[in-house]
């Protein structure tokens, strides 16, 4: 990923935050010599040095990924920034939040091994829920999926939220952002462009 000075997150909490919290991206490899993306939820190890996750076992792309250099993409908060929010002259651009990870990829269809990782999955997306659902382990349905692990290689991390703007710029791209609802990016922006 090209990554200007100005957008280059090296702080490794923060990137380990972000991740955990955009955990849904794009799983890309190489299924017959072409690109392959699958979209999928991902855990992070808490050794922080795995991505977990499942595959439908119809995907293809599980056939041929195990070994394989694989590439994860996971976005944030992203919008459309207008040249008239500045006051000084700018030009139609996009902010956003992006992680790019690179793993190598191994697959496995051990059922104790499968049942780990859903009920990771379940008790990470559940835990906001006033009654968290309870996996029920169907064997038909386990045999339908098959785990991967990914083994985490490099991590690319970009914030461009205006870091290259003069405050005033920041600050009136942050007021319209939130006045047509993207609260989110407003905030990431406070954060990394204007230091709030």
């Amino acid at each position: 990923m090209y990554i200007p000075g100005n957008f280059h997150i090296k702080d490794e909490a923060e990137i380990f935050d972000f991740i955990q919290s955009n955990a849904f991206g794009q799983l890309f490899s190489n299924v017959n010599g072409r690109l392959f993306s699958t979209h999928l939820p991902v855990l992070l190890s808490e050794d922080r040095k795995y991505l977990i996750g499942h595959l439908a076992r119809a995907n293809p792309q599980h056939l041929q990924l195990d070994g394989q250099e694989v590439l994860v993409t996971l976005t944030g908060p992203h919008g459309y920034i207008s040249p008239s929010w500045y006051e000084n002259p700018g030009v139609p651009t996009w902010n956003y939040q992006a992680v790019h990870i690179y793993a190598r990829a191994r697959v496995f269809d051990d059922r104790e091994k499968l049942m780990g990782v859903v009920e990771a999955l379940t008790r990470n997306y559940e835990r906001d829920q006033a009654e968290p659902w309870r996996p029920a382990y169907n064997e038909v349905m386990l045999k339908a999926i098959i785990g991967i692990e990914l083994e985490i290689e490099e991590i690319q991390c970009k914030f461009k939220l205006g870091q290259n703007r003069v405050q005033e710029d920041i600050a009136g791209a942050v007021k319209n952002l939130r006045a047509t609802g993207a609260v989110e990016l407003a905030a990431a922006m406070e954060k990394h462009a204007l230091g709030e």
